[in-house]
């Protein structure tokens, strides 16, 4: 993969699909048996679409989730970013792709407990190479922008479930990605809290144009989607 291939830039103006999941499926070997978590999944998503997968537990949602981050490989499919086969990159191609492209929320916050929410959300600029000064700078931008102007130097400890999650939604937006995936990031809060984190999301890519993509069980969230792909035993039942 060169440069090109994660700048911002590097395909505007091209007439192609910007995701495309063709024929994933994803097979683990357990005591001896193979277990199929994901069986022939196919779909497109438009960049800019709001989207939530559903199902019950043990449905696949997760598995495909961390398809969809490049975390984990599919036993066979293809994933498609406008056009080039993802799983054809070496390892440090997709590490790049995701440092570059993508933000994650997931349902525990995984902060660093002696990081203030400042330090924490700064970090992914820091590995991406920014000087710590223009580090500082983002971080306290997008903390403003998910309400916590007043809790910069606030430590882990110092914070409510809900402000700790803003962190974690303040970390994954700082590298300004075109896509967040979020798993069940509203799981551990209460639900007027949930309900508020993920408003702020939807907000978030109604001003900043990114492509959100919503694992989740909880039906009131999912019936703000505008878009839902049901998973049922790995296979998709409804799209």
């Amino acid at each position: 993969m060169n440069n090109s291939f994660i700048q911002k830039d590097a395909f505007k103006g091209k007439e192609m699909q910007f995701i495309q999941v063709k024929r994933l499926s994803k097979t683990y070997g357990m005591n001896h048996k193979q277990v199929e978590a994901l069986k022939d999944i196919t779909f497109d998503i438009s960049q800019g679409e709001l989207l939530t997968i559903v199902g019950a537990s043990g449905a696949g949602k997760s598995t495909l989730l961390h398809i969809l981050g490049t975390l984990d490989h599919p036993t066979s499919g293809e994933l498609l970013y406008r056009g080039e086969n993802l799983f054809s990159l070496r390892e440090k191609e997709l590490a790049a792709f995701r440092n570059y492209k993508i933000g994650f929320i997931f349902q525990f916050h995984y902060l660093l407990p002696e990081f203030t929410a400042l330090e924490n959300t700064m970090l992914p600029a820091l590995v991406r190479g920014y000087r710590k000064d223009l580090a500082i700078e983002e971080a306290e931008k997008i903390l403003v922008d998910v309400g916590l102007k007043d809790r910069l130097t606030h430590k882990q400890g110092e914070l409510s479930g809900g402000e700790q999650q803003r962190v974690a939604v303040a970390r994954a937006l700082i590298l300004k990605p075109e896509i967040i995936l979020a798993d069940e990031p509203t799981g551990n809060l209460d639900s007027k809290t949930g309900e508020a984190i993920f408003d702020m999301l939807l907000s978030l890519n109604q001003q900043l144009k990114i492509t959100l993509l919503v694992v989740t069980h909880n039906e009131s969230i999912a019936s703000k989607m505008p878009r839902r792909i049901t998973l049922i035993d790995g296979q998709v039942a409804i799209q």
